[in-house]
């Protein structure tokens, strides 16, 4: 029965793995689907873009599965976990976690007012400022979204692992708000739930967090509920006695 478990649990991180591998070279053809750049450039020219959908999107989904796009299939996350073995620390928490909030309220601002200067939305294009599709298509395009990516790796090197998920990422104060509903509605969603009572204190959870979590407090304090939780199970599929599980329930 175990050797079952460590198969299916080794076979989720690799499918989790494989699916942010293939976002993350999909980058050429998504990064103007999942800019929050783009979507700011849309709403001057009142004009949704593709990436105001998929965020609204993902707002929507937030209420009902949570930060699961940042663990399974979001472009910037994934980059940070190929760079991850570079890292050399875990994100200290505190202060440094609210500032996303302020990086997001800050953005939606400026969309808003972009929105109102351009007399609202009046055009719906899922592909503008795309060629044909696709995002990348020319040196100076490519040229900006490197010197993104580079910022995002600095970002993490200096912040720790998936740092800037925790520091400065927008979409996260989106998806953070959706899930923030829903724990104050109560109504049904995918979460992580944990059996304090099996837990033989390893830390194994705490340590193979991406995002750095002290999995092993939440697990003995029985609250699995965290902002910057991604739902990725990683600390699930580490554990030797299978306490933490995903569950479809009530806050």
């Amino acid at each position: 029965m175990a050797t079952d478990k460590s198969l299916k649990s080794v076979s989720r991180q690799n499918i989790r793995k494989i699916l942010l591998i293939i976002s993350f070279l999909l980058i050429p053809v998504t990064i103007f689907y999942v800019s929050p750049i783009v979507i700011m450039m849309g709403a001057a020219e009142g004009i949704a873009s593709g990436s105001m959908l998929l965020f609204i999107l993902l707002f929507i989904l937030s209420l009902f599965v949570g930060r699961l796009w940042c663990g399974w299939l979001c472009p910037m996350g994934a980059w940070q976990e190929i760079c991850s073995p570079l890292m050399k620390h875990t994100v200290i928490g505190g202060w440094r976690d609210w500032i996303k909030y302020g990086v997001t309220v800050l953005w939606l601002g400026v969309i808003g007012l972009s929105m109102f200067s351009a007399g609202g939305i009046h055009a719906v294009d899922p592909f503008y400022g795309t060629v044909g599709g696709i995002s990348i298509s020319s040196l100076e395009v490519l040229m900006m979204v490197a010197l993104i990516f580079f910022i995002i790796f600095i970002v993490a090197f200096f912040t720790g692992r998936r740092g800037f998920c925790h520091v400065l990422c927008p979409i996260a104060g989106i998806i953070v708000a959706g899930r923030l509903i829903r724990n104050l509605a109560g109504w049904p969603a995918l979460q992580l739930n944990a059996a304090a009572n099996q837990c033989i204190d390893c830390n194994k959870c705490k340590n193979e967090c991406p995002m750095g979590l002290d999995v092993h407090r939440m697990v003995r304090a029985g609250n699995m509920e965290d902002p910057d939780c991604i739902l990725c199970a990683n600390c699930s599929d580490t554990c030797p006695k299978g306490v933490i599980r995903y569950s479809v329930a009530r806050k």
